[in-house]
């Protein structure tokens, strides 16, 4: 886990790098619109989604998730019941937010059809948490602070002199 200001920032964005890539060929996949938009559409989207992700994690859900997080009654030396609270307050503000973005990329693409506008949105709200809950916690979740750990420690390591 992060222990500085400048891990967090890295380890968010590798995060925020993973889950915005699986999460975008997700939505692209739910909503029919692979092989509908153009590869550069696609790679726009994720540029476009990534930077918005990275910001809202930065300076809106990240500092909320945390203080959600933290300020709950459970046993905080326990780094388990740390990690799965913060993870859980991130992806239902991401989701919040991000499914916002997802509702105006379909809306551009193929229009939201029959459905309004808050029936469309809590739809997507639901899509994503359903698939953004395991993906955070099984997969997502473990990989990042493994990459993470591996890279950040070997850092310390050369950084300390430990390893010639």
């Amino acid at each position: 886990m992060p222990t500085t200001k400048r891990e967090s920032f890295y380890f968010g964005l590798i995060m925020c790098l993973g889950m915005v890539v699986v999460m975008t060929f997700y939505n692209l996949l739910i909503n029919g619109l692979i092989g509908m938009v153009p590869i550069k559409g696609i790679l726009i989207q994720l540029m476009l989604g990534f930077i918005i992700a990275f910001l809202l994690e930065l300076f809106i859900v990240g500092p909320a998730a945390q203080k959600i997080a933290f300020s709950l009654p459970y046993d905080k030396s326990k780094k388990i019941f740390v990690i799965l609270s913060v993870s859980f307050f991130m992806v239902v503000g991401m989701v919040l937010f991000m499914s916002l973005y997802g509702l105006g990329t379909a809306y551009f693409y193929n229009g939201l059809g029959e459905e309004s506008l808050f029936i469309s949105y809590f739809s997507i709200v639901f899509k994503n948490l359903i698939f953004a809950f395991p993906l955070q916690l099984i997969i997502m979740g473990p990989l990042v602070r493994y990459i993470f750990a591996k890279f950040f420690k070997d850092q310390r390591m050369m950084e300390s002199g430990s390893i010639s």
